[in-house]
C-alpha cells in the first residue's frame, strides 16, 4: 500500500505540472496573437515573434515529456494493481472457512503460526444437535424403529435428572461386546446392539457426557 499512496502522490505531482505548462502556453499563445497583430502595423519585429513561437515549442517539448512520465504512471499503476489483485487472491485462498456454524473444541495451531500444508489447524463440531450412543440387548431390539421418539436423562444440577427429547436416528445391524465402560443391569448379557439418539442441544449438553435413555412404544 506505501508503493500505492506513493504513486498516487506522484500522480497528482505530473498532474499539477501539466496544468502549469498548460497555463503557460496559453500565455504565450496569447502573446504570439498580440505581436502577429502588431506585426501588420509594424509595431513589433520578427524575432519577437520568432522567440515566442520558440518558447511555444520548447513546452511543447515539456510536456510530451511530462505526458509521457504520465504514460509510464498509468502503466506502473496497472502492474501495482495486478499485483494487488494476486495478493488478495493469495489472502482469499488463505482463510479458512468452515462450511457450517460450530464450535472449536481444540486448537493444533495459533494465529500467525506458520503451517505446513495438511497439518490440522483445529477440531471443530457442531453442538446443535447432539448424539447419544446408548446399548440395548437383543430382547429390547425389536422395540427400536428408526425415527423412534425417546427421552433422554442426563445430571443436572442438586443431583436431579434432566429430561430431554430425543429421536432414534441410528441402529447397529450387528450386535457387539458390551463395551467396558458401559453398565448394564443384566450383566449376563454379552452382546448388545448400539443405537444413536438425536438430541436437541440446549446448550446443558457437554461431548462425553454420561445420560440414560427411555423408549417410548407409542408416539406422544
Amino acid at each position: 500500500m506505501a508503493q500505492k499512496k506513493g504513486l498516487t502522490a506522484r500522480w497528482k505531482a505530473v498532474n499539477a505540472q501539466l496544468d502549469v505548462l498548460s497555463e503557460q502556453k496559453n500565455i504565450l499563445l496569447k502573446e504570439k496573437n498580440r505581436i502577429e497583430k502588431l506585426l501588420e502595423g509594424s509595431a513589433a519585429t520578427p524575432k519577437q515573434l520568432d522567440d515566442v513561437e520558440g518558447n511555444i515549442k520548447v513546452l511543447d517539448k515539456q510536456s510530451a515529456s511530462v505526458s509521457l512520465q504520465k504514460e509510464n504512471l498509468a502503466a506502473e499503476n496497472d502492474a501495482l494493481n495486478v499485483q494487488i489483485a494476486q495478493v488478495n487472491e493469495q489472502i482469499q485462498k488463505s482463510l479458512i472457512r468452515y462450511p457450517v456454524t460450530g464450535t472449536v473444541l481444540e486448537k493444533y495451531a495459533e494465529k500467525s503460526e506458520l503451517v505446513i500444508p495438511g497439518k490440522p489447524l483445529f477440531r471443530m463440531a457442531s453442538l446443535d444437535t447432539m448424539l447419544l450412543r446408548v446399548y440395548v440387548d437383543g430382547s429390547q431390539l425389536p422395540a427400536i424403529q428408526l425415527n423412534q421418539k425417546a427421552e433422554v436423562l442426563v445430571d443436572s444440577e442438586n443431583g436431579r435428572l434432566k429430561k430431554l427429547p430425543g429421536r432414534v436416528c441410528w441402529i447397529a445391524s450387528q450386535a457387539e461386546f458390551t463395551p467396558k465402560t458401559i453398565q448394564t443391569r443384566k450383566e449376563r448379557i454379552n452382546l448388545v446392539y448400539a443405537v444413536k439418539i438425536s438430541v436437541p442441544n440446549d446448550g446443558s449438553l457437554k461431548i462425553g457426557m454420561p445420560g440414560e435413555a427411555v423408549f417410548f412404544t407409542k408416539e406422544k
